[in-house]
């Protein structure tokens, strides 16, 4: 929940931050709804109308009132979360009704007498709302930017250049950051901190993002102009740490190219390396020009550019045999669906998961 960028590194990423609050978090939904059964349970044992009067919210008091508000609250929040079709803005308003809900919750237990040990849980629960509030949502713990430049390099799709205004975030290929965009000569701001792929961080510490037109605010944010003012988190993810020298398949899909455009234009590769660049049609594909470029200039690099069309592609038919992946690292990066179906096909060649690398563009 926090966000922090030293605490993501220490437990293994921001995703795996993600996977581990939302695990934990759907375990003690699950817990919370036993409550009020157990109790009911309990006072079944005596009669059936104590077991209603213990479960039913009517004929109760405050104390009460809170915790059922309290479970209300996650309810709806843990419903927007399985809702996809929920706007990206509504989704984060219903979802930070769980960080007031655990606070209800924590004070339904005070208020039926049970101080010890909820006073701390609850000071230390407010506390880290607080800090995610203000250093994350509001962005008091960010760095600010300037837009310098914003380069269309494809349908839907921007390349934004944004210059420090104080001490730089420090990146490395492969890595990404969060984003604010704020308001601008002619430009009017989101003002919300969405996930961008850095393409490439410079000398200087300028750092250019790809933000592809996937919802509102990055549809919105395709018409930026220089002089916007954002404000960055980060950085996050470990993508490629830890690289092997030995031979690598990439495998990108659409927007997915940006984390390998980011090692490349850091330097040559240093071991074989085949890029397998999917993308619907020409139109659609970012970078293109210059990835083969970067190819035509570095002999390991083998680069297989794919106009895919609308339709998930025969993946079993575009990736190398299981004789030619032996001794291969496998780096991946795309839509959720190609993700799926290239694990599937690449597992059933033989490659064995910690071979297998890949990035998810989004933490919804």
């Amino acid at each position: 929940m926090l966000r922090e960028a030293r605490l993501a590194r220490w437990l293994g990423g921001l995703e795996r931050m993600y996977q581990w609050h939302h695990w934990t978090g759907m375990a003690a939904y699950v817990l919370l709804l036993v409550h009020p059964l157990a109790l009911s349970a309990d006072a079944w044992m005596e009669s059936p109308a104590l077991a209603w009067e213990t479960l039913s919210p009517l004929n109760q008091n405050w104390p009460v009132w809170m915790g059922w508000l309290s479970l209300v609250l996650l309810m709806v929040g843990l419903a927007a979360t399985f809702e996809r079709r929920v706007p990206y803005r509504t989704w984060r308003a219903l979802h930070a009704g769980l960080g007031l809900a655990v606070l209800l919750g924590l004070i339904h237990l005070v208020l039926l007498g049970i101080d010890e040990p909820v006073l701390p849980i609850l000071g230390l629960a407010a506390l880290l709302l607080g800090w995610r509030v203000i250093r994350g949502d509001l962005g008091v713990g960010a760095r600010p930017y300037l837009v310098k430049s914003a380069v269309p390099v494809a349908d839907g799709m921007v390349e934004i250049s944004l210059m420090p205004l104080a001490d730089a975030v420090k990146v490395t290929p492969g890595q990404f950051v969060l984003v604010a965009f704020f308001e601008g000569p002619s430009f009017r701001g989101c003002g919300e901190f969405h996930p961008f792929t850095v393409t490439s961080a410079d000398v200087d510490h300028l750092i250019r993002l790809g933000v592809k037109a996937l919802g509102d605010c990055t549809r919105h944010i395709q018409s930026i102009e220089p002089g916007v003012m954002a404000r960055v988190q980060g950085a996050y993810g470990a993508f490629f740490a830890n690289r092997l020298a030995t031979p690598q398949l990439w495998v990108a899909g659409g927007i997915g190219v940006t984390p390998f455009l980011a090692l490349l234009r850091s330097g040559p590769v240093t071991q074989p390396t085949t890029l397998l660049y999917l993308y619907r049609a020409e139109s659609d594909a970012a970078f293109l020009k210059e990835l083969r470029a970067l190819a035509e200039a570095d002999p390991r690099l083998d680069l297989q550019a794919v106009a895919t069309g609308s339709e998930l592609p025969d993946l079993n038919s575009l990736l190398p045999d299981a004789q030619r992946l032996a001794g291969y690292e496998c780096y991946l990066c795309g839509p959720p669906g190609m993700m799926t179906g290239l694990m599937r096909a690449l597992r059933s060649r033989g490659i064995a998961a910690r071979h297998i690398h890949f990035e998810k563009l989004g933490f919804r």
